[in-house]
């Protein structure tokens, strides 16, 4: 059986503490993915850029989410990481968001649709 599977339309609503334990199964998976999205930004700051493990972290978060880069790369090595990491960052972001709210995304739909019975036509 699929972990991340959703009801059928045509199913009841999930009750309450059962979707937020989903919500917080979702939630996991998000901080995973940001946690490894951080540490490959780390590591590559660190090592290409030569920032200590501090300036990495706020490099790599800025980046992450957006704001921009807050040092500058004068090697060649850390600015190709940099734009390579810029360019993941803007995809994970965004797909991390969307795994995030998908569930509460599902659970509007479903209200909004559901039609009261559980009747196949």
């Amino acid at each position: 059986m699929n972990k991340f599977k959703f009801e059928h339309h045509r199913q009841e609503i999930l009750p309450l503490p059962k979707f937020l334990f989903r919500l917080s199964k979702y939630l996991l998976f998000c901080l995973i993915l940001i946690a490894f999205s951080l540490l490959i930004g780390i590591s590559g700051y660190h090592f290409f850029g030569k920032l200590d493990l501090i300036d990495s972290f706020h490099m790599s978060s800025m980046i992450l989410t957006g704001m921009g880069p807050v040092n500058e790369m004068t090697t060649d090595s850390a600015k190709i990481f940099s734009s390579l990491y810029a360019l993941y960052s803007g995809i994970a972001f965004l797909s991390i968001t969307a795994v995030f709210f998908s569930p509460i995304f599902h659970r509007i739909m479903h209200i909004l649709h559901f039609e009261g019975n559980n009747e196949t036509k």
